[in-house]
């Protein structure tokens, strides 16, 4: 188990390879679907004029973002009423629905880290070798004991996209992952697709 602290330098991730496990500590930021759309459109593409407090929250961001790591995550979170937030269960999303972004964003943001379940495809493989960044497999189906790795909620922004799709800033400690897209063009989600679809093609044959 290689220990990492968020932010994360470019050393540390060339040194990681496929099939490594990892634990997380630092901050990191939650972000699915309606975030990487809002932030490729409004400030990668800018095909969306910023809107109310986007400059602000892209201010507070990049900082955070510079080095560090996105978790797919849409969390079910107490205390919104008090803002007392405290995360209750914090699985992962399958991260596959981000592959049109998620290349983008990482440059955009020098991000080290990706972590989510399923996998991504050659654009975010591509980014990977490039800034360069790792993929993070997380467990999938262990939503409340991954929470139990979140120290505390630092800060919530874009509240307005709806408590799963909001950008979450969370404390985490030895948050456990496993490396299965590195920087030297390793996937092990590649690598299962192929076997399977040699598998499958043997078995047509077969019948």
């Amino acid at each position: 188990m290689q220990e990492l602290t968020i932010p994360i330098n470019e050393e540390t991730i060339r040194c990681l390879r496929v099939g490594d496990p990892v634990s997380l500590s630092g901050v990191m930021m939650t972000g699915r679907d309606t975030v990487h759309k809002w932030m490729v459109e409004t400030f990668i593409y800018n095909t969306r004029q910023p809107q109310g407090d986007d400059l602000d929250v892209y201010e507070v961001i990049k900082p955070l973002l510079n080095g560090g790591v996105i978790y797919h995550c849409g969390p079910v979170v107490a205390g919104l009423e008090t803002r007392e937030h405290q995360f209750v269960a914090a699985g992962p999303t399958t991260s596959i629905r981000e592959e049109p972004y998620q290349g983008d964003v990482m440059r955009h943001f020098n991000l080290r880290g990706v972590i989510g379940k399923g996998g991504m495809g050659p654009k975010t493989l591509a980014a990977c070798q490039e800034v360069p960044g790792v993929y993070l497999h997380a467990i999938g189906g262990a939503a409340s004991l991954i929470a139990q790795a979140v120290v505390k909620v630092v800060e919530v922004y874009k509240l307005e996209f709806g408590v799963p799709e909001a950008m979450w800033v969370i404390e985490v400690k030895d948050f456990p992952a496993v490396v299965t897209m590195d920087s030297h063009g390793g996937s092990l989600h590649a690598e299962i697709e192929s076997k399977s679809r040699t598998v499958l093609e043997e078995l047509l044959v077969i019948e």
